[in-house]
């Protein structure tokens, strides 16, 4: 009877932990692709609400990719809309793959997942629903138009933290 009270104890505690590590979380969310297909035209939309305005974030877009992904880069265009209007429009390039070809990012099977900074160390200086949209830009080496149809994009997410 007590080995199972010391279970039950335990047990507790492992899920305590595991809740309050996921506590600094502000918003994450995934989307699916479809096909593991991302569309030059097709922005993924993540929205979410602030009610703190002083504390210091991280935030991140997360992305799982197969081995089907042909790049060892990657170019996106966000956009962040405010409640009051302002948006701020940025290009960013994140590496995909190291110098030899292997996938970057977490993952023991086909899909990587990777955490990619988009903000670090920002507060929110406007309560209210916020719109963060990102876009895949890329390119081929020499082409003026874009990849229409980006192959090997499993998901796509957005990531707030709150810094301690």
């Amino acid at each position: 009877k007590q080995k199972m009270k010391n279970k039950i104890f335990i047990l507790f505690v492992i899920a305590l932990a595991v809740v309050s590590c996921n506590s600094n979380y502000v918003f994450d969310q995934y989307k699916a692709l479809e096909n593991s297909t991302w569309n030059q035209q097709k922005s993924i939309d993540f929205s979410f609400s602030v009610t703190d305005t002083i504390s210091k974030n991280n935030a991140y877009i997360n992305l799982r990719n197969t081995k089907d992904y042909a790049y060892s880069n990657l170019f996106l265009i966000t956009r962040m809309n405010f409640p009051d209007g302002q948006s701020i429009v940025d290009t960013l390039e994140y590496d995909m793959a190291d110098v030899t070809g292997k996938f970057l990012g977490e993952g023991f099977t086909d899909i990587k997942q990777n955490k990619l900074f988009y903000k670090e160390n920002i507060t929110f200086p406007v309560k209210g629903d916020y719109t963060f949209s990102v876009q895949q830009a890329m390119r081929k080496n020499g082409n003026i138009e874009g990849v229409t149809e980006l192959t090997g994009i499993t998901h796509v997410g957005f990531k707030i933290e709150k810094i301690n």
